[in-house]
């Protein structure tokens, strides 16, 4: 089981260790007396916070430290190898999983019991059994490649970051991969924001048979070349022509299409699917997955993993599993349905170590499942399994009729393009035609408009006259490139070779930590910091945070793993360029911000040049401080959100996104009439409005000026009313028995005064605290709580 406050034994057992208390918990329930599971609760050694770790002088080796906190847990891991016969180390199949196996075997090394790997692709009975029977040694390979990673990462954080404390200003931090994909997120916006709209007329139109049955179909061809219609007036003209002539069918042409079913999830695939059909964010994607996958309690059955190892980049199924596949599809819908599935992709970058994701047992139905699931569960869930059962289905066969009409000049001709299903497939289960072509779009620059179907008459004959009872033009305006979501950016960085299953869902929660991103309507924005950054690692280190470079160094990270490079070859191969680099710029740095910048009209020597502070920037002399002129830039404020959240104080404001020295946080938009503030976490959840202290008649010990009382996660506590120039404390448990019953009936009557305040909604519904404020503006918009763009706007011009 799980580490705890009592320290277990393992006496003449076999240890196994995994990384989570959940999973040890779900292993647990299928091993007898013979075995004890502990678990390691992640890594426990990892390279020092405050130094970069490496050994320059000698190959640059790693130098670990056991992580602040998990002492303890070293030590239990020591007693219970010295008490145990074997030890069996069950961290996850993927390189860090090897990593964290490689450091706990290093650690439980002088207890002199044989020390072996054990990997498991589910959390199944049967799965866990066979693993056991089949243990092998730690892979050092896989070490080594997790061991480059974190030294690649390593490098850029400790040898760019503090070029960016020169250049912009401290506290910014730059990364290998997240680097790469703000320059894609930023070059996208440049390319939105320099597209000039052309427009464009179209023209549809209304046509009836003899027998009364009305179609709809698009003139696509005038004079036998392609429609363009640029204006108003040539729509006016040629619709002019159009209703003065008379129409006929043309061409019926009928072909029938098979469309294949979807390949199984890869993480890639999942998180994507997620983001589109559910909404979901790839962090809370894989921390839901991550449940699905370690064990849900199903009532007496205990706690059972629902999916199969949720980062992968394979779409291979086992045999077994398409077994069980057929046998259910089969049962549930005839031997027509059954299909042999898609051939797993063979993608160099793929590195196959395990099976798509996929349900554990395809008769474990999400209906079946769904009393033991939260909602948030029970979705992805019901994706995964969906997915799964489609993967190994038949195709369906529709049935494709193409309508021409032209005129009896045949000058225009207007096409209708109809659609029949004739036999579901898979589709019987996994219908979701917008995430199929999502999927198969090549490129993640446009959002594409499929031809529209339409209802085609039952009876419709060759040169048969049509009536034309209406015609309708259309004004559009071509768009600009698709602005990044969150499942557009993954399919991007999968489509370039950047990052691995285990990586896509940091890459966009770390930009958005360090304020270089934001969320609008589920749209991915760089923010002026996010820019301003972007601008200047591009102009400084061109060669570095690019995307062939970047995919280049993972395709080096698989070569280590498969013993074809060496370690300190692919950092040499990184650093020793960074180096050259970085000599060259740090006195010299490119800040293409400045560009043209103009002579100071104080001192008429500096040049008003752009300066960051964690604020904002401004414009300041270079001759700073000889000459302290600044000026202040308009566009340096940032925007502040509309959230739709009413104030839970004062009732007429709304709570707004805003930007702070340390970090967001939201505000009541009647400050300052109203200042109430509400604090965002690291996930950027709301956190509760804190109790007010009470204040007692207890003296500080330090400074003997009066002692709050406040509730924590341990019970009440007493601090210092002065904090933090005192930072004083009285512990609870020494107080007199009458003296803490005392204050605990005052603490009960002040909390009765302040309950805990409730966040609505403007329309009176609960905010829903377990999602995080991007989430809760996204459902916010589309319910029309908040303004309109066009009001939003004037908001910013007027502020």
């Amino acid at each position: 089981m799980a580490s705890s406050s009592a320290t277990p034994s393992a006496k003449n057992k076999t240890l196994i260790v995994v990384e989570s208390p959940s999973k040890a918990k779900t292993i647990n329930k299928y091993l007898g007396n013979d075995y004890k599971v502990f678990a390691s609760v992640g890594h426990i050694k990892d390279l020092p916070k405050k130094e970069i770790g490496l050994d320059f002088d000698h190959h640059y080796e790693p130098r670990y430290e056991i992580i602040a906190g998990k002492e303890k847990v070293v030590r239990q891991l020591k007693k219970l190898s010295r008490e145990a016969n074997e030890i069996l180390i069950a961290t996850d199949p993927d390189r860090e999983g090897e990593a964290i196996a490689w450091h706990i075997a290093n650690e439980v090394e002088e207890s002199r019991k044989p020390v072996r790997r054990i990997l498991f692709n589910e959390i199944t009975k049967n799965a866990v059994r066979d693993a056991i029977s089949e243990p092998r040694q730690i892979d050092y390979r896989l070490v080594r490649s997790q061991q480059t990673r974190q030294g690649l990462d390593k490098i850029v954080g400790y040898k760019i970051s503090p070029f960016l404390w020169n250049v912009v200003f401290r506290g910014l931090s730059a990364g290998r991969v997240q680097s790469v994909a703000l320059r894609l997120i930023c070059e996208r916006e440049n390319e939105v924001e320099k597209f000039e709209p052309r427009e464009y007329w179209t023209l549809f139109a209304d046509f009836t048979t003899a027998s009364g049955e009305t179609f709809s179909a698009k003139l696509v061809k005038i004079n036998g070349r392609d429609v363009s219609i640029p204006n108003e007036r040539e729509a006016v003209a040629t619709a002019e022509a159009i209703m003065s002539s008379l129409f006929g069918v043309h061409d019926i042409s009928s072909r029938e299409q098979q469309r294949k079913p979807p390949s199984a999830f890869t993480t890639s695939l999942l998180q994507q699917a997620a983001s589109n059909q559910l909404g979901f964010g790839s962090k809370k994607t894989m921390r839901i997955a991550q449940q699905l996958y370690e064990g849900i309690e199903l009532g007496p059955d205990g706690a059972t993993g629902l999916i199969t190892y949720m980062r992968t980049d394979s779409t291979r199924i086992s045999n077994e599993a398409a077994a069980q596949a057929r046998s259910y599809i089969e049962e549930q819908f005839g031997a027509d349905y059954c299909g042999e599935g898609r051939k797993p992709r063979s993608d160099k970058k793929a590195q196959d170590a395990h099976e798509a994701v996929r349900p554990t047992s395809v008769f474990r139905t999400p209906r079946a499942m769904k009393a033991y699931l939260t909602a948030e569960q029970y979705k992805l869930y019901e994706l995964v399994w969906k997915r799964f059962v489609a993967s190994r289905m038949s195709a369906a066969r529709i049935e494709q009729t193409r309508v021409d009409v032209t005129d009896h000049e045949q000058r225009f001709l207007f096409r209708a393009n109809g659609s029949k299903l004739l036999f579901p497939g898979f589709l019987s289960v996994y219908s979701d035609q917008k995430e199929l072509d999502y999927e198969a779009r090549k490129s993640t620059r446009d959002d594409e408009d499929k031809e529209q179907v339409v209802q085609l008459p039952k009876e419709l004959k060759l040169n048969e006259k049509l009536d034309l009872k209406k015609l309708d033009k259309k004004q559009s305006f071509t768009r600009p490139p698709a602005r990044y979501t969150e499942a557009s950016l993954v399919k991007e960085l999968d489509n370039y070779g950047i990052g691995r299953p285990s990586t896509y869902a940091a890459i966009f929660s770390t930009l958005q930590d360090r304020r270089y991103v934001e969320l609008q309507k589920r749209k991915i924005i760089p923010t002026e910091l996010g820019r301003d950054v972007s601008t200047i690692l591009v102009a400084n280190f061109p060669d570095l945070f690019n995307v062939s470079f970047t995919a280049k160094m993972e395709d080096e990270l698989d070569r280590v793993a498969a013993g074809k490079d060496e370690y300190e070859e692919v950092l040499d191969s990184f650093y020793k360029p960074l180096e050259n680099a970085l000599s060259e710029r740090k006195n010299d740095p490119v800040l293409p911000q400045n560009k043209g910048a103009e002579v100071c009209d104080k001192c008429g020597k500096g040049r008003m040049v752009v300066k960051w502070t964690s604020s904002g920037k401004f414009l300041g002399c270079s001759e700073y401080p000889k000459c302290k002129n600044i000026k202040p830039l308009a566009s340096s404020r940032p925007k502040a959100r509309h959230t739709g959240i009413s104030c839970p104080v004062c009732g007429d404001g709304e709570m707004v996104l805003r930007d702070g020295r340390f970090g967001p946080f939201l505000a009541c938009s009647n400050y300052p009439k109203c200042n109430t503030i509400l604090n965002l976490d690291k996930q950027r959840r709301i956190q509760p409005m804190k109790t007010p202290p009470l204040e007692t008649d207890l003296p500080c010990p330090k400074c003997g000026a009066p002692l709050y009382l406040r509730t924590g996660k341990r019970g009440l506590w007493l601090g210092c009313s002065k904090f933090p120039k005192c930072r004083g404390r009285q512990a609870w448990g020494q107080l007199e028995e009458d003296t803490r019953t005392r204050w605990e009936a005052a603490m009960d009557q002040h909390l009765a005064a302040h309950p805990q305040v409730t966040l609505k909604m403007k329309d009176g519904s609960p905010v829903n605290m377990q999602l995080s404020i991007d989430e809760i503006i996204a459902r916010a918009e589309e319910q029309g709580l908040l303004p309109a763009e066009e009001e939003q706007e004037k908001e910013r011009v007027t502020s």
